[in-house]
């Protein structure tokens, strides 16, 4: 039986969209950022027509699919660049420069949520390019199995965090199945393989190995760090951990009584407390906020 072989080119690989899809789903198991390029209108001559996808990869190449030649090649690179950074998606129109004259506009504006590059080709067509990251869940990592803990457990996945909980053996049955149950309470040798997208983590181990916890969680390439207990108690664990000659910036790293004040009592209110803190930090720069921290 013959196969067909995708015809690789220098934009990319012109992959069947069945080979596409494959590809997109190995990524997303694998955790690994990319976006989506995908040609919605397409006006006079152009090489690729509505509906061709191409997938752009963290480094900024199309490595499968066909959205054109170099004529929409740098427009789509630029444009999956800045979508790595901030998670937006973008419609970019790429056009012959005598339609944008005509528009009044210049390459690299944007109105109206439309981004605009010049198409430098002889054919002088339109495409209009959907540009749509795909990136890696954020990595929500508790410690402990305190019922602050198990409310995060439960409550996090519902807004988008993948959760791993690490706590005493005997615990790790209380957490919900979906959650990566790891035992332990900290300082035990572990897998340390990269882990992509964002990580933030609370420490909720209610006395039960809070120093260690915190010892473990300043290993960690974290984006922010919560200790579930009072200021008083942290600041007598921070007292200890500089002792031990942990270094001060590594102290400062660590916020709390972790949550937003939001008058929380039960370990749910706790929890969602948490979590509006942890989405507060995640949209930081994509929206205005006028929450304050207290």
């Amino acid at each position: 039986m013959k196969h067909s072989v995708p015809a690789i080119t220098a934009e990319g690989v012109r992959a069947p969209g069945n080979d596409l899809s494959l590809l997109m789903s190995r990524l997303q198991d694998n955790n690994e950022p990319f976006v989506l390029a995908t040609v919605v209108r397409t006006i006079s001559v152009t090489a690729a027509k509505a509906g061709a996808k191409a997938v752009v990869d963290r480094n900024g190449e199309i490595v499968a699919g066909w959205i054109g030649g170099g004529c929409a090649r740098s427009a789509v690179v630029k444009a999956a660049k800045a979508a790595f950074e901030d998670g937006e998606t973008r419609l970019i129109s790429i056009q012959p420069g005598d339609l944008l004259a005509e528009l009044g506009v210049e390459p690299g504006d944007e109105r109206e949520g439309v981004q605009f590059a010049k198409n430098m080709c002889p054919s002088q067509g339109t495409m209009d390019i959907f540009i749509e990251p795909v990136l890696p869940r954020p990595k929500l990592f508790l410690y402990g199995a305190s019922p602050v803990a198990l409310a995060l457990a439960v409550q996090a996945p519902a807004i988008g965090f993948d959760v791993t909980v690490r706590a005493p053996a005997d615990d790790l049955t209380a957490f919900p199945s979906a959650a990566t149950r790891i035992e332990g309470g900290g300082n035990e040798d572990q897998d340390r393989s990269p882990v992509q997208g964002e990580r933030y983590i609370v420490v909720s181990t209610q006395g039960r190995g809070d120093l260690a916890a915190l010892e473990e969680a300043f290993r960690e390439p974290a984006c922010h760090i919560g200790f579930v207990g009072s200021r008083r108690k942290l600041q007598t664990l921070k007292d200890k951990l500089a002792d031990k000659g942990i270094p001060a910036a590594d102290l400062e790293r660590v916020k709390g009584p972790a949550g937003l004040d939001l008058g929380a009592i039960t370990p749910e209110e706790i929890a969602l407390s948490i979590l509006a803190e942890l989405l507060m930090l995640r949209r930081k720069g994509q929206r205005q906020s006028h929450i304050q921290h207290i």
